[in-house]
């Protein structure tokens, strides 16, 4: 089977038209149509149904193309990594992340790597919005919950965990909620309402499940503003527990229903596609699985746990000095 057939087929599907393809390879639009055309023949099937206005694949095609793109991606960051080896990495990445997560977390993650890669330049783009990575010129996304493009290629990281939390002050005012039900009767800080209410889907370590209708004077589609609002003394928020870390351990936040989890989001690291990456894109993404790995595994251990119905593994003290 001749490669380059292959991969011209593949920069068919992935660029969406044949003309497109011809212009990203340099070649003309009837080499790269007879290229397709002589690797259907050489594998006895159709891979596109071609319209004057679109293509499709075929179910046959479909397959061939899942596989195929992985294989010539793989070929393609050996080359790149075999290239690379005597040079140090240089040039652009450019990743986008939602922003708490960016500022919390990816911050310290990206200064550890340029200190490592001195050469490569990180530009990051923290937003709210679903952005086109093809499109805007996106190397890598950071992402929490479902993925909603099916077209990039995912891995996912591990789960965030977040939890119910409120500042001393509020609960010295309004005391301390003992069971999920209790809330409804406080002020909560609420993300992303509708109607001014949300629901939390609480879970508990032994598989328990509580749903639970808060509403509060405070409401925000901003997770660092819901976080400075809970510290403020505004009333009762679910968070990340990677968010604030810190404040409980100074004592400002304190965990409100401890036990009790809201089903956490899936962390991934989503890149467009496998082919034509450069190296300096490799390894800032191996880079992104193992650490932002250590940021969703504390979430996934506990959230393995509920879907068994055991309690999470407790944290191994520390030794004293």
């Amino acid at each position: 089977m001749d490669l380059n057939r292959v991969s011209a087929f593949v920069r068919v599907v992935h660029d969406g038209s044949f003309t497109a393809a011809a212009r990203a390879l340099g070649l003309p639009k009837s080499s790269i149509s007879r290229s397709v055309a002589q690797l259907e023949q050489d594998l006895g099937i159709r891979l596109l149904h071609r319209t004057t206005r679109q293509l499709h694949l075929t179910d046959a095609g479909a397959a061939f193309y899942e596989r195929v793109s992985r294989a010539l991606g793989d070929i393609d960051e050996a080359t790149s990594a075999a290239s690379d080896a005597q040079e140090e990495l240089s040039g652009v990445v450019r990743i986008t992340a939602p922003v708490d997560l960016g500022v919390w977390s990816l911050a310290p993650i990206v200064a550890r790597f340029v200190r490592k890669n001195p050469k490569i330049r990180v530009e990051l783009s923290l937003t709210g919005r679903v952005v086109d990575l093809v499109g805007e010129g996106f190397d890598l996304a950071v992402r929490a919950g479902p993925l909603r493009d099916s077209s990039l290629i995912a891995r996912r990281v591990g789960a965030l965990e977040s939890v119910a939390y409120a500042s001393p002050k509020y609960i010295e005012r309004r005391g301390r909620p003992e069971e999920p039900s209790d809330v409804a009767a406080h002020d909560c800080v609420v993300f992303r309402p509708t109607n001014g209410k949300a629901s939390w889907d609480l879970t508990r370590a032994d598989g328990t499940k509580a749903v639970v209708e808060v509403t509060g004077p405070i409401a925000t589609d901003d997770m660092s503003f819901v976080r400075k609002a809970v510290l403020a003394g505004a009333g009762i928020g679910v968070l990340p527990t990677f968010l604030c870390a810190r404040a409980e351990q100074a004592g400002r936040l304190v965990r409100v229903l401890p036990g009790w989890a809201l089903n956490g989001a899936v962390l991934h690291v989503a890149y467009p596609s496998a082919r034509f990456v450069p190296q300096r894109v490799v390894v800032l993404r191996e880079y992104l699985f193992d650490e932002l790995g250590k940021i969703g595994k504390a979430g996934a251990i506990h959230e393995a746990a509920r879907a068994k119905g055991h309690a999470a593994p407790k944290r191994a003290k520390r030794a004293k000095a």
